[in-house]
C-alpha cells in the first residue's frame, strides 16, 4: 500500500493566524511572539523559520497550544523556558522575575566598572543584590577576568532559579535579605549592582498583566513611592563598598530624579548620575562612595 503523508501547514499561515490571535488579546508584540513560539516548537532560530517550509501536525498543535497560553498573557519567556541576556540564556519560569532587555545596560555598566577596578595581584569583588534569576551576576562572572562575584536573593522560589543559572559560574549565592547581606565583606567590595523592586504600590493597576500576574510581587513593588528598596540599597552599598567603590541600580523611568536623590541626599556619595536607556528614558543611577 502507498504510504500516507501527514498533511503539513505552511509557516506563513501559522504565523498569520497566531499574530491575529495575539493582537486581539492585546499582546504588545504579536508578530515577534508568534515567531518566537514557532521557532521554539520547531527547534529552529526565529530568523530561519522560512527555511522550515511546512510544519508537521504535531508541531502545529503544540504551537497553537502555546499561542493560546500567550493570549492569556502568560509571559513568552515562561512558555519558552528561557530568555536571552547579553551572552547568556537565562532560565526563567513561575516564581522569578524575568530579566528585561533594558537591564542589560546596568549589567554592562557593572562589567565595565569591575574591569576598571581591576588591579594587579588581586581579584575585583562584585556584589549583586536582589539577584533574582542571577542574570547580572552570571554575566559579570562570565565577562570579567579574576572576579569574585557574590549574589543574594530573598525569595526562595527565585533562589531556585538563580541556582540553575549560576551553576558552575563561581558565583557565591545566598538566600537572604539584602539589608543583612555579606557582613564579612564590609568595606572591601569594588562594585555593588542591584535591580531592586521599584514599582510604587499606587501603580499596581498600570502594570502589564505579564508582570502583575506572573512576576513575584516581591520583585516589583516597593512602597508608596517605589523607593523603599532603594533607600535600603543606599545604606547597604555604603556598608559594603571600599572608599571609592561604585554602585549602580535600576529604577523606573519616572524616578530619574527621585532615585538619584536618595544617594545625593545622604551625603555619602560623589558622582551621583542618572543614565538613560536606548529609548532615551531614565533607567539606572550610579554613584561613587566618597573617600
Amino acid at each position: 500500500m502507498p504510504s500516507v503523508t501527514e498533511p503539513r501547514e505552511p509557516v506563513e499561515h501559522l504565523l498569520r493566524e497566531a499574530s491575529t490571535i495575539l493582537s486581539a488579546a492585546g499582546v504588545p508584540s504579536p508578530e515577534f511572539d508568534a515567531a518566537s513560539l514557532l521557532a521554539h516548537v520547531t527547534g529552529t532560530l526565529r530568523g530561519a523559520l522560512q527555511s522550515v517550509g511546512d510544519v508537521l501536525p504535531a508541531e502545529a498543535d503544540a504551537f497553537r497550544e502555546l499561542v493560546a497560553h500567550r493570549a492569556r498573557r502568560i509571559p513568552l519567556q515562561h512558555l519558552i523556558g528561557s530568555t536571552g541576556f547579553r551572552y547568556l540564556d537565562i532560565e526563567v519560569g513561575p516564581g522569578v522575575f524575568t530579566p528585561r532587555p533594558e537591564t542589560e545596560l546596568l549589567a554592562g555598566w557593572a562589567i565595565e566598572a569591575a574591569i576598571a577596578a581591576s588591579a594587579p595581584g588581586r581579584d575585583v569583588r562584585v556584589v549583586d543584590l536582589c539577584t533574582g534569576s542571577g542574570a547580572i551576576a552570571a554575566s559579570v562572572a562570565r565577562e570579567v577576568p579574576r572576579c569574585e562575584v557574590y549574589a543574594v536573593e530573598l525569595d526562595p522560589a527565585a533562589v531556585s532559579w538563580a541556582e540553575r543559572n549560576l551553576l558552575n559560574s563561581g558565583v557565591e549565592l545566598r538566600q537572604g535579605d539584602m539589608a543583612d547581606a555579606f557582613p564579612e565583606l564590609d568595606g572591601t567590595v569594588d562594585v555593588v549592582v542591584c535591580n531592586p523592586p521599584y514599582v510604587p504600590l499606587t501603580e499596581y493597576e498600570g502594570v502589564d498583566p505579564e508582570a502583575r500576574e506572573h512576576d513575584p510581587a516581591l520583585a516589583l513593588f516597593s512602597g508608596e513611592d517605589g523607593l523603599d528598596a532603594m533607600r535600603v540599597l543606599e545604606q547597604v552599598a555604603a556598608r559594603l563598598l571600599r572608599a571609592g567603590g561604585v554602585v549602580g541600580a535600576e529604577h523606573a523611568d519616572l524616578q530619574g530624579e527621585s532615585a538619584p536623590a536618595v544617594f545625593a541626599g545622604s551625603g555619602r556619595w560623589s558622582e551621583v548620575r542618572d543614565h538613560r536607556d536606548l529609548a532615551g528614558r531614565p533607567r539606572y543611577l550610579t554613584a561613587r562612595l566618597a573617600r
